[in-house]
């Protein structure tokens, strides 16, 4: 089953009916457009979909492509759809014999430019109670009914839901918001207790850009922790957390694909600055291009052996690329080890861009740039943004460079937006009457990366 809803009081009730139910279910991206739903949708092979009314806008597409979907609207009525609370009443109010767990499949977008659905093996997944990994998290943090979790972050993404789903197996109080906003954060933080937070580091940016007396006007002293992760978080905002909310942050490193962990507390963090932790799910092997694993202080790819399996659904290629002849298995990041087996990322295999929080892969903006009837060519990375992590840069090569324009440049954002989510469109556009290429005719996106990240460090 699939579902396309925001924040909602339902989101998670029908996560645990799937979960309980033993069945697969992806949470789709509400804010993606609609070619990107109904690809995911034809991909995951769902029966069901539920919808919920904000999302309705999207419905007629959706079902013109679809047909044979079956669709429940929740809080709405809809020609040749069911009502969820219909359905819902019409079933028994006591649980079903066989509760075996299912688990959540998400699509984290691929290289190719197509989202890519992250499958964990059922028959793995184990009966009941939380994930391995999230089983982790609450040994090391000792989640209890006493525990009030804020969250913040959109329920679809792997991480929110699983956070999400984690509180409510071991009873704790879950307060989660329809979207994040620096000061409501902090007044939820002191009306209900919290004490647990999560933040993306973009949140933790626009805390720390509140007005002082904003940010000291909230009691926090219920806060026992503040985790982040889902993006690398730059030192300096780091420690400016430290010192305003004391060494309370835990960050973590991982992937929607569940293969291995790692975990630094603050004091960890200030002796070890920059790191991403040590390995508590799966073993970490840093290797070269030759294949053989790289000693301390060596950059190559991050893999982790001995953690759960995954595969992409429907995409052998994408699985057999993640692991190597060995078993390991990576998510494309390089990175290193030092002598205390701490990680650090410095880089990512296939120029992922991450944006508030959000993974965008350049070559899924470069295939709608190459549309546009007075592009020739491409090329889209992200650059350092101290907001949002990174923001997106394309530079485009025209057919004619007497149509390079600012008119141009807003008539390629607007198309990024029409035909993707919005967080995805470029933030600025650059022409050049070249860009660099090897003798093969492939971008060398990293050269040009390169020349903009100069022209930032002189000025």
């Amino acid at each position: 089953m699939a579902f396309l809803i925001e924040n909602h009081p339902r989101f998670l009730e029908i996560a645990w009916a799937a979960h309980n139910s033993g069945l697969y279910f992806t949470p789709i991206s509400w804010r993606f457009q609609v070619d990107e739903i109904a690809f995911i949708l034809e991909d995951c092979g769902a029966q069901v979909v539920i919808v919920s009314a904000q999302q309705l806008t999207m419905l007629p597409e959706l079902r013109r492509r679809l047909p044979d979907l079956r669709y429940l609207i929740i809080g709405a009525e809809a020609d040749g759809c069911s009502s969820y609370e219909r359905e819902l009443a019409s079933c028994p109010d006591q649980p079903i014999a066989d509760e075996t767990r299912g688990t959540d499949m998400v699509y984290s977008s691929g290289s190719t430019g197509r989202p890519k659905g992250v499958k964990q093996m059922l028959a793995e997944t184990g009966i009941d109670g939380p994930s391995p990994m999230f089983a982790v998290y609450t040994r090391r943090y000792g989640w209890n009914p006493a525990t009030v979790y804020l969250l913040p972050a959109p329920l679809y993404h792997s991480g929110p839901l699983r956070f999400a789903m984690t509180m409510q197996h071991v009873g704790a109080t879950l307060v989660v918001m329809e979207h994040f906003e620096a000061r409501a954060a902090l007044e939820l933080c002191e009306r209900h207790r919290v004490t647990d937070a999560h933040f993306v580091p973009t949140m933790m940016v626009r805390l720390l850009k509140l007005p002082e007396h904003d940010r000291l006007a909230f009691d926090l002293q219920s806060i026992e922790r503040v985790i982040h992760g889902a993006a690398p978080c730059p030192p300096d905002i780091k420690r400016a957390m430290i010192d305003w909310v004391g060494p309370i942050l835990e960050e973590s490193y991982g992937g929607t694909e569940g293969n291995g962990l790692t975990m630094i507390s603050s004091a960890e963090w200030l002796e070890h600055p920059g790191s991403v932790g040590r390995p508590f799910v799966g073993r970490i092997h840093i290797v070269g291009e030759d294949g053989e694993e790289l000693p301390p202080g060596e950059r190559g790819l991050v893999y982790f052996s001995g953690g759960p399996r995954f595969e992409y659904h429907r995409n052998p290629q994408k699985t057999r690329e993640a692991y190597d002849a060995l078993g390991r298995s990576t998510l494309g990041d390089i990175g290193y080890l030092d002598g205390d087996g701490y990680l650090y990322l410095t880089d990512r295999k296939n120029n992922l861009i991450i944006t508030g929080g959000v993974n965008v892969f350049p070559q899924e903006i470069e295939n709608v740039l190459i549309t546009h009837p007075k592009v020739l060519d491409a090329a889209v990375f992200g650059l350092p943004d101290v907001d949002m992590g990174e923001n997106i840069k394309a530079v485009i090569q025209p057919r004619e460079m007497r149509d390079a324009s600012p008119a141009l440049a807003a008539e390629l954002i607007a198309l990024c937006r029409e035909r993707l989510a919005h967080y995805k469109a470029p933030r600025s556009v650059d022409f050049r009457e070249q860009l660099p290429r090897h003798d093969t005719g492939k971008i060398y996106t990293r050269l040009l990366k390169s020349e903009y990240l100069m022209v930032r460090r002189s000025d």
